[in-house]
């Protein structure tokens, strides 16, 4: 895969509408532009077995996911390189860990036999799981909040979070905060909330106004801290255990939702399990409360508590 991507460049291949044969032409043609031949429109048809026009649309379907493709001379183009000096964050793959885990199993499925499947595995290997940041949303404000963010916390200063809509308090106001991470999908920022004089997440969908960064250094630094983050995207400092039985529609749609969850599942005489620890029992219990019916609870005294608190509650 060409290392060379322009910024925010995600591509995504829907495995429902593309069959096998198509999904390794695109990726052999992906690997004849980043090689160190050139080779011409023609010639790629004929290596490709498909038309010139194919092959010319398959580029555009590049360029159009955000790949920088760039025509040298004539009919040869290829994808660009990657500057070899120091990597800034606007110059890597932005991959969350729920993509690269999407993207790492659409390669599984390719067969054992193909050739380009290890090559693809190795590369993906190199930023699954990384701190690269993730295109998780299209609204340009918020790219701008995540790049004002990103700049904070590489230069260690502090910011303001104006009119930032709480969750909680349901008030909206400025928030001064000491930014120093993202979670793994990037939705929210890890800061030191120096109102509170602690360790929070703040969604970034909530700065209604524009983040200021402020021409002050951090003073917490040694109070900065993540929590852990479970496959239901909830953090915490501590974590319980929890055992669901589901059903196959209820198992489906867990994966869909909360990709990550697919490590901690296993089948069972005909039933799925997901076992697996939680930080906090909100998002699990909004899962389970949406599928009563197809989802039991083996393990997990804590969960069954809040959702019997949470039925007495609103559905009296």
């Amino acid at each position: 895969m060409a290392k060379a991507i322009r910024k925010n460049a995600i591509f995504v291949i829907n495995v429902n509408i593309m069959d096998q044969p198509k999904l390794e032409r695109m990726l052999r043609l992906m690997k004849y532009l980043s090689g160190n031949v050139n080779y011409s429109i023609e010639e790629l048809s004929r290596k490709l077995e498909m038309s010139p026009r194919t092959v010319y649309r398959y580029i555009d379907t590049f360029k159009s996911a955000g790949f920088a493709v760039t025509k040298l001379y004539g009919d040869i183009y290829k994808l660009a390189e990657m500057p070899k000096e120091t990597l800034e964050l606007e110059k890597l793959i932005y991959f969350s860990e729920e993509e690269a885990y999407l993207v790492n199993s659409l390669i599984d499925q390719l067969v054992p036999t193909n050739s380009l499947k290890a090559n693809l595995k190795e590369k993906l290997s190199a930023i699954y799981r990384s701190t690269s940041i993730a295109d998780f949303v299209g609204a340009k404000s918020n790219a701008a909040h995540v790049d004002a963010l990103g700049k904070a916390a590489q230069d260690k200063l502090k910011a303001r979070l104006k009119d930032y809509e709480s969750g909680n308090s349901h008030t909206i106001r400025d928030r001064l905060v000491e930014p120093f991470g993202f979670t793994s999908d990037y939705a929210d920022v890890w800061a030191f909330d120096l109102e509170d004089g602690r360790n929070k997440t703040f969604k970034i969908s909530r700065i209604g106004g524009e983040v200021e960064i402020l021409d002050e250094p951090w003073t917490e630094e040694p109070r900065h801290r993540r929590s852990q983050m479970d496959v239901f995207r909830m953090t915490g400092d501590k974590t319980m255990r929890i055992i669901l039985s589901m059903s196959l529609m209820a198992k489906n749609l867990l994966e869909e939702e909360y990709p990550m969850a697919a490590s901690h599942i296993r089948q069972d005489s005909g039933r799925w399990i997901l076992d697996t620890e939680i930080c906090q029992l909100q998002g699990a219990a909004r899962f389970v409360s949406g599928l009563m019916g197809e989802i039991e609870i083996l393990q997990g005294k804590e969960l069954k508590a809040y959702l019997a608190e949470y039925g007495q509650k609103y559905f009296k």
